[in-house]
C-alpha cells in the first residue's frame, strides 16, 4: 500500500466526514483495513467475509488465527443472518442493550463463507452504540473489529494513537475524537456465551452479571471449567475495547499423584517390612530377560495425600 493513500478524515466537521465514510466505504469493498471509533476506544475493522482483508487485519496487530476478532453488526435484524439456534433469553439481551457494551457467541450460519480465524463455527457479534461506526456499517455490512492497536500495546483512544501503532498498514483513519466519551466509564463490553443449553457471562464488563440474571435468571456466572469460552489478549483488560475470543477452551492442571513409597505390614509383634516383589521379566525378541533392578531410597518420607475436594 502506498503512503499517499494512507489518509486520516476530522469527522467531527461534517464534510470531512462525509468524505471519511465515502472513503471507508471504497477501503472495506478493496478488502482494506481502516480505523474507527466505537463505542469503547478505536477499532481496526475489515470486511468480515473477506478472508484476505481478516487475514490483513491480524498481520496489522501482529495477531495469530487463534484471537479471532468480533463482529460489530448495525441493527438487531442482521444478527439472524449471521447466527443460527439463537436462543430467545440471548435475543431478550439484545432487545435490551443493543446497540451497546454487550457482546453475545452464537453458533454461525454454516452457509456463511467467512474466516475470522479458528473460530470453531461460532461467531461474537455486537451493535456498536456509536452513530460513526453504525453509520459506516449500514454502508459496508458487518465489519470484523479488534482494538486499534499492536498486540501487547494498550488500545488506541484517538485515531492519532492508532495511527502511531499502526502506520501505514491502514488505508483509513476517521478521527471522532476522545474514546470513551468524556463522562462515560472505560470498561469493556460484557461477553455472554449462547451457544449453551444455559447462557453464560464469560466476561463481566459494563453489563453486570447481576444485571444479566435480573432478565435471565438462569444465566451463569464466569467458571474456570473446561468447556467454558476464555477471553483473552489485550482486549480482556478494563477499558481495552471490543473483545477478542480466545477459542482454545480452558484445561484444568492436573498435578501428578505423589509416588507410592513401601511400606511396612503390621503384626502382632510389630512392624515388619513388606515382602519384596520379584521383578517380572520383559519380554523380547529373543526370549524373556529380567526387568531392570530399581534403587529405593532407605529413608522413606511419608507424604500426606493431596487434597482433593
Amino acid at each position: 500500500m502506498s503512503n499517499v493513500s494512507t489518509t486520516s478524515y476530522n469527522c467531527t466537521n461534517d464534510e470531512q466526514r462525509a468524505l471519511g465514510l465515502a472513503h471507508a466505504q471504497k477501503a472495506i469493498a478493496a478488502k482494506q483495513v481502516i480505523v474507527m471509533p466505537t463505542d469503547t476506544v478505536y477499532g481496526i475493522a475489515a470486511d468480515a467475509f473477506s478472508p484476505q482483508a481478516v487475514a490483513t487485519l491480524l498481520a496489522a496487530k501482529g495477531r495469530g488465527r487463534n484471537m479471532p476478532p468480533p463482529v460489530l453488526i448495525p441493527r438487531i435484524g442482521t444478527m439472524e443472518g449471521l447466527a443460527t439456534d439463537i436462543p430467545d433469553d440471548a435475543r431478550k439481551l439484545a432487545e435490551k442493550y443493543w446497540p451497546g457494551p454487550l457482546t453475545l457467541i452464537f453458533h454461525a450460519q454454516p452457509s456463511l463463507t467467512w474466516d475470522l480465524g479458528d473460530a470453531v463455527g461460532t461467531v461474537a457479534l455486537r451493535v456498536p452504540d456509536e452513530q460513526l461506526a453504525l453509520d459506516l456499517l449500514t454502508l459496508t455490512g458487518p465489519l470484523a473489529v479488534s482494538s486499534a492497536n499492536r498486540t501487547g500495546q494498550p488500545a488506541a483512544q484517538t485515531a492519532q494513537e492508532a495511527r502511531e501503532q499502526l502506520a501505514e498498514s491502514v488505508e483509513v483513519y476517521l478521527e471522532a475524537g476522545f474514546r470513551p466519551l468524556e463522562g462515560t466509564v472505560g470498561v469493556p463490553s460484557t461477553i455472554v456465551d449462547a451457544t449453551g443449553l444455559r447462557l453464560r457471562v464469560v466476561r463481566e464488563g459494563a453489563i453486570s452479571l447481576a444485571d444479566i440474571q435480573r432478565m435471565v435468571p438462569s444465566a451463569l456466572g464466569s467458571e474456570p471449567e473446561p468447556e467454558m469460552w476464555s477471553p483473552s489478549g489485550e482486549e480482556s483488560q478494563p477499558g481495552a475495547g471490543d473483545a477478542t475470543i480466545s477459542l482454545q477452551k480452558s484445561v484444568p492442571v492436573v498435578e501428578p499423584a505423589p509416588e507410592v513409597e513401601p511400606v511396612g505390614v503390621e503384626t502382632e509383634t510389630g512392624v515388619e517390612p513388606a515382602p519384596e516383589v520379584e521383578p517380572v521379566g520383559v519380554e523380547t525378541e529373543t526370549g524373556v530377560e529380567p526387568a531392570p533392578e530399581v534403587e529405593v531410597e532407605a529413608e522413606i518420607k511419608s507424604e500426606p495425600a493431596p487434597d482433593t475436594k
